[in-house]
């Protein structure tokens, strides 16, 4: 469902970061769903008990030395951030991330109202660790209306990669079980460290709803966006970039 209110506001934001380049766009809108995801205001989760710090896993797809970067926080259990991630993204990493145009880099801002969410990111985040992101993120959106109704995200993960990965991953997420709470005093996951600093990061934007995505160029960070663009008016709009 189109929201024309969300969709000009993106518009007039990207407009007020870079005007001469979103002239082209005219008429042209976002699109924005109305399964979107809003964030509510909270902080990174409290421990008492601090983790070691591990090495953040990559989870980017392409070149850092692209011209465009594209950083987009989402939710693996959001509806919308499904929708944009099959229906932009992908075409975006087969063509722009593919030819070296864009460098594309995941965030994981799940929100508290997707009781699965905290734990896909959790997975994911270990698949990242043994060099499976790109797999998993692909397992978790293609199938995200089976693992959303019962919790095995498991199940998904484990037939995306080889065996010997999927060993690796499960002795990451020792102690990363659904009932170990994120934001319990004495969580034991090491995996959290790395998606509270995609939390924190998000926060300084602020991100209020996923998906949201910060376009980088030159150097210059253009106003944060929110919601599903399609590929069409993403691509578009890169190449306007591309031409200056």
């Amino acid at each position: 469902m189109q929201d024309p209110t969300n969709s000009a506001r993106a518009i007039k934001s990207w407009r007020s970061g870079w005007r001469p380049t979103l002239l082209i766009l005219g008429t042209i809108s976002l699109v924005t769903l109305g399964g979107t995801a809003r964030a509510k205001t909270t902080g990174t989760h409290a421990r008492a008990n601090a983790v070691e710090a591990v090495t953040s896993p990559v989870k980017s797809y392409g070149s850092s030395s692209a011209p465009i970067t594209m950083e987009v926080y989402t939710d693996y259990e959001c509806p919308s951030c499904r929708n944009l991630y099959e229906e932009t993204l992908r075409p975006l990493i087969n063509d722009y991330v593919a030819s070296g145009k864009v460098y594309l880099v995941h965030h994981d801002f799940p929100l508290p109202m997707h009781k699965y969410g905290y734990e896909a990111a959790r997975w994911v985040n270990a698949a990242a660790r043994v060099g499976d992101f790109q797999i998993a993120e692909a397992a978790l959106y293609d199938n995200q209306s089976a693992w959303a109704a019962d919790g095995d995200i498991q199940k998904y993960i484990a037939a995306a990669v080889p065996a010997s990965d999927m060993k690796r991953i499960e002795k990451l997420m020792t102690g990363c079980d659904f009932s170990s709470r994120p934001d319990a005093p004495d969580d034991t996951c090491a995996l959290d460290s790395s998606i509270d600093q995609d939390r924190v990061l998000g926060n300084r934007i602020p991100v209020q709803a996923t998906p949201t995505y910060v376009i980088i160029y030159k150097g210059q960070r253009l106003p944060a966006g929110s919601g599903v663009v399609s590929w069409p008016i993403l691509k578009q709009f890169f190449d306007s970039l591309l031409k200056q």
